[in-house]
């Protein structure tokens, strides 16, 4: 009997899809459900969508309306992250071979052929299209559009040094989104969030892909964190500012009282120290910055909810 496959190397140690059945975890692998940072950075910037879109209406975000929308976008981050984590191994299954970080994923190291890759692919987009029939209209055609963004992610790394730039575009349409799905429409509060979700992408999936340059340098892979090379840090602090300030644009053409912006301050210093702890050379250091935007996350999102209740 051969070895089993080796786990990729950023792979969380200790996790629940070790005890799941093991004929199910190189699928529960290739959704990320052992990593799910990536879950929460798809969903998050849904939940901005909805209480920022709350913050215009009369209500504040805990009425039972949101809290159901927020429900069907952490089902739909879920799904839909494995499903484009599934896409993104498919198309790049040969540069993942070549990459140390990567080649242990199921479908370089042989644990989900191909064909059952597609198949399993097929079943959670289905799956993410009944959770997206739940939403208004608007939302639906959004949802639907977010897919061009999807299919074309993965090459991008082949023909721009930005290929975080088109990911912030992709990761965070989820702020349009659940604007549109707590409104019935869309507003300049939610292009400036989008704005505001995009430079914050910008700036931790930089961070992030620091953790390859070397083997991308050798196969030909573009990114910003070669871009940059060094000066990555300054250029993380820039996107990191400018992420915060337009998310602030974004409260106050919802009509948020000015003191409300206040509430951004723990998000705020929580992306000045990332950029301050920096460390392009240290991948670990890279990892743990790149994890911690869950948590940035997190208070911004405490930060829109807040302020939808202050009118």
């Amino acid at each position: 009997m051969p070895p089993a496959p080796q786990a990729p190397l950023d792979a969380t140690a200790h996790n629940w899809v070790e005890y799941a059945p093991p004929a199910a975890q190189p699928y529960l692998r290739l959704m990320r459900l052992d990593r799910p940072i990536g879950a929460w950075l798809l969903f998050l910037p849904c939940v901005f969508g909805v209480a920022l879109g709350s913050a215009t209406q009369p209500h504040g975000f805990g009425n039972t309306a949101n809290i159901f929308l927020a429900g069907l976008f952490g089902l739909g981050a879920i799904v839909m992250r494995g499903a484009g984590c599934t896409y993104n191994d498919i198309v790049d299954r040969d540069i993942d071979a070549q990459v140390a970080r990567t080649r242990g994923r199921p479908i370089p190291s042989g644990a989900v052929g191909l064909k059952a890759a597609w198949l399993f692919l097929g079943a959670q987009c289905g799956l993410g299209l009944l959770v997206l029939l739940q939403l208004n209209p608007l939302s639906v055609v959004l949802g639907a559009a977010s897919l061009v963004l999807v299919a074309l992610y993965p090459f991008m790394k082949r023909v721009t040094w930005w290929p975080q730039a088109w990911l912030g575009l992709t990761f965070n349409w989820g702020a349009l989104l659940g604007f549109a799905a707590a409104t019935g429409r869309l507003a300049l509060p939610a292009f400036l969030l989008y704005a505001g979700c995009f430079f914050w992408t910008l700036g931790y999936d930089t961070i992030y892909a620091h953790q390859d340059k070397e083997d991308d340098a050798l196969i030909g892979v573009k990114s910003t964190a070669r871009l940059f090379g060094d000066n990555s840090h300054i250029y993380v602090a820039a996107f990191y500012f400018a992420a915060i300030l337009l998310v602030a644009l974004g409260l106050a053409a919802a009509g948020a009282r000015i003191w409300t912006l206040l509430f951004l301050a723990p998000a705020a210093l929580h992306l000045l120290w990332q950029a301050a702890r920096l460390d392009v050379n240290d991948t670990q250091n890279c990892l743990a910055l790149f994890r911690s935007n869950r948590d940035t996350g997190l208070l911004i999102a405490a930060a829109l909810i807040a302020t939808s209740y202050v009118h």
